[in-house]
């Protein structure tokens, strides 16, 4: 444990506490924050922690009370480790996500065992795509820890996720495994493994695998949603839409919730259904409600993207306008994001909005044109999987169909085994010689 200047008992016991739920993403750390801050208000630790849990929401309404915490931080005496933090946040606060990460890097460097800092870092590593800091950001720390450590199986389960994201799919398995050997109720952890087991196309085992253990990961979870989003993309890709319906009505958008993040899981999962031809109803009008109010917040460009697609699945012209000239106010502001809307989040935008028109050759030379930097802009390989969809979707409108016969034989060759990947090549090679059968006619 590290020097927390300041500390009293029961903030210090209130911190421990935010920190042990913010590792399994679980009740409201958020609040238990407050309560140190109340508990010992000249923590700075307490008001930096309270900084990072509004940071980690990429919402812009959570920048002026960050900012708050932050300015009370930096008011009281600290040592050298929690002033890293505070530098930190400082920066993430001006939108420099990359260098606030690299700060947090160096932080680590020295202090190995700051679980805050690792974690920290490692969802900044996430939301810039940086999937080799994802992995050894961790692995650089593994070493000044022991499995009786608190915490050591938050260690684990985002060395787990890392060492996914760089392809390394048994390893990974095997840490997020043992993760949640120590520490059930480690989600993230939990969705480490089903990443493994959607980037090999393992449907059933995923299905199996979310199943066998709800209990341990849905309860108090505020990252239940995402975790149900791998459930039903498992049956998604089986083709049990009804299933994948039922799980979106249930437990994804149950709670017909605001929050970016999970509105993120509602977006993906109606867009793929609509590549598919599935009806969802009025289900994109009341998603396209909630994302309103942040069409023009240009805050984070993922978050843009996955606006985007329900503003093109309601038919909401007007709000699909207002945030391409938000992205565009972005681009020529300074932080990283407007690097980010720039490479990546406007062109993609920009792509969905013409699918949507029905100009799929236009879609299709855009997400052409990004897709092998996609990773720019943060997400997952399976999260970031929608570009491709999207784009075999959209060259198949177009009659492109000798680039959508090879966008689908390339998806083949990574996932043979998928009942999705084999259903995309009877539809191709069905369009392909329907194609040369109108050529011949013509």
């Amino acid at each position: 444990m590290h020097e927390i200047s300041g500390a009293t008992d029961e903030g210090l016991a209130r911190y421990e506490r935010a920190l042990r739920l913010m590792q399994c993403l679980r009740n409201d750390p958020l609040a238990e924050a407050d309560a140190a801050i109340a508990a010992g208000p000249r923590m700075p630790m307490a008001h930096a922690l309270k900084a990072w849990l509004l940071l980690l929401g990429t919402e812009a309404a959570a920048l002026e009370p960050a900012r708050q915490a932050w300015q009370a931080a930096r008011a009281l005496p600290m040592n050298r480790r929690e002033a890293g933090h505070v530098r930190a946040i400082g920066a993430l606060l001006e939108g420099h996500w990359r260098e606030a990460a690299r700060m947090l890097e160096d932080l680590s460097i020295e202090f190995p065992r700051d679980a805050l800092a690792l974690q920290v870092g490692h969802q900044l590593d996430f939301f810039t795509g940086d999937a080799r800091m994802l992995r050894d950001r961790i692995a650089r720390a593994l070493p000044a820890w022991q499995p009786e450590m608190p915490g050591f199986h938050s260690l684990l389960g985002m060395h787990a996720f890392g060492l996914e994201e760089c392809h390394d799919y048994a390893r990974a398995e095997a840490a997020g495994r043992r993760a949640l050997e120590l520490e059930p109720a480690d989600a993230w952890a939990q969705h480490a493994v089903a990443h493994v087991m959607e980037m090999q196309a393992r449907h059933e085992d995923g299905v199996a695998w979310m199943r066998s253990n709800v209990d341990a990961w849905s309860p108090d979870s505020f990252f239940a949603v995402h975790n149900w989003w791998h459930l039903a993309l498992f049956h998604l890709d089986l083709g049990d839409t009804a299933e994948v319906l039922h799980l979106y009505d249930s437990r994804i958008d149950a709670a017909n919730s605001g929050v970016v993040l999970e509105m993120i899981d509602c977006s993906a999962m109606l867009w793929r259904l609509a590549l598919r031809g599935v009806e969802v109803g009025e289900r994109w009008q009341r998603l396209a409600d909630r994302w309103a109010p942040l069409a023009a917040s240009g805050n984070y460009a993922f978050n843009d993207v996955h606006a985007m697609m329900a503003f093109v699945g309601a038919g909401r012209a007007a709000l699909a306008r207002e945030l391409l000239d938000a992205q565009a106010a972005v681009m020529h502001a300074p932080g990283d994001n407007g690097e980010l809307t720039h490479d990546v989040g406007h062109p993609v935008a920009l792509a969905l909005r013409s699918f949507g028109e029905g100009d799929y050759g236009r879609c299709v030379r855009l997400l052409r044109n990004v897709r092998r930097i996609a990773h720019r802009f943060g997400g997952s390989h399976a999260q970031r999987d929608l570009i491709d969809l999207t784009l075999i979707e959209a060259a198949g409108r177009a009659g492109e169909c000798s680039l959508a016969a090879g966008l689908v034989a390339e998806r083949a060759a990574r996932r043979p085994s998928s009942p999705f990947t084999r259903l995309l090549l009877s539809r191709n090679n069905f369009a392909r010689g329907r194609h040369a059968r109108v050529t011949r006619a013509a």
